[in-house]
């Protein structure tokens, strides 16, 4: 069968092995090029603002309920994933992404 797995098989567990990193570098590289293309535009950036305001990365999500604080901090945690691929991906769009909010929440006060 071609599945089995074979233990004693080194050669192609390496070449398994460096297939499947291959695939995930391929598919984060396509992920980083999208997130750039998003944050590359106002209204991308406006986009990429929004979701990490409902995941709540700008305040505490205590709660006296467990799962509510739960629930919040795994919404949360999705966040900060976005925020450290733009702080990895496209740095210097970060700050214009808060300009640009501060101005959108100065304009409606």
């Amino acid at each position: 069968m071609k599945d089995e797995f074979d233990p004693l098989d080194t050669k192609g567990q390496k070449l398994t092995r460096d297939k499947r990193l291959l695939e995930e570098k391929t598919s984060q590289d396509h992920e980083d090029d999208d997130l750039k293309w998003l944050m590359n535009s106002r209204r991308g950036r406006k986009v990429v603002w929004g979701i990490l305001e409902r995941a709540g990365v700008y305040r505490v999500s205590f709660s006296i309920n467990a799962l509510e604080m739960a629930f919040a901090e795994g919404r949360k945690n999705e966040g900060l994933r976005t925020l450290d691929r733009i702080h990895t991906v496209c740095p210097q769009l970060y700050a214009p992404m808060i300009k640009e909010a501060n101005e959108r929440r100065n304009n409606n006060d």
